[in-house]
């Protein structure tokens, strides 16, 4: 059933075909924002749950009169990267935005590349700040002991985020020349 909503929707849909315009070009626009959204919604929850570590792990330093340990500052860092490997496919993206008709008739695949991109960043940076996390009440744990296979286990899981930027870069509909 139709409401009065739903009838402003379609007029504002009819009112872009009739100004010449492409309801799919907002579809390969909404790509890309979607990309970077969703890797820095990841980058920042695997922040928050690494950095929520660290300060628990100072906490109990502090308290016990140890210097503070400057290791837990790059565990917690680690997930930022994702959002970065995010921009760079929204970049290219934006390349590809800037002629219509590769837009238009590339829209379903600019969309996808987007939610990808920015799925496959947003877990390997949260999944990086919960074992960054896990690493962190290791380290506190362990007098410090065993941070290289803390790095390894990281890297281990930016690898996805790498893996996904590369992969989905390859999938974007090249310009032409």
């Amino acid at each position: 059933m139709f409401t009065p909503t739903t009838l402003s929707h379609f007029s504002v849909l009819n009112n872009l075909l009739a100004e010449g315009g492409s309801p799919w070009l907002l579809f390969g626009q909404i790509g890309p924002v979607l990309a970077l959204g969703l890797a820095a919604f990841g980058s920042a929850v695997g922040i928050g749950k690494a950095g929520q570590a660290a300060a628990g792990a100072w906490a109990k330093e502090a308290k016990a009169g140890k210097n503070l340990n400057f290791t837990y500052i790059i565990l917690l860092g680690m997930p930022i990267s994702q959002t970065l490997y995010a921009m760079i496919v929204m970049n290219k993206i934006g390349d590809v935005l800037k002629n219509s008709e590769l837009t238009i008739a590339n829209a379903g695949l600019l969309l996808g590349i987007g939610i990808g991109t920015g799925l496959g960043e947003m877990l390997s940076a949260w999944m990086q700040g919960l074992t960054g996390a896990a690493g962190i009440r290791a380290l506190s744990e362990g007098e410090g002991k065993g941070f290289s296979f803390m790095i390894i286990a990281l890297g281990i899981v930016e690898t996805v985020g790498i893996f996904t930027m590369v992969f989905m870069l390859g999938m974007i509909p090249k310009l032409p020349t």
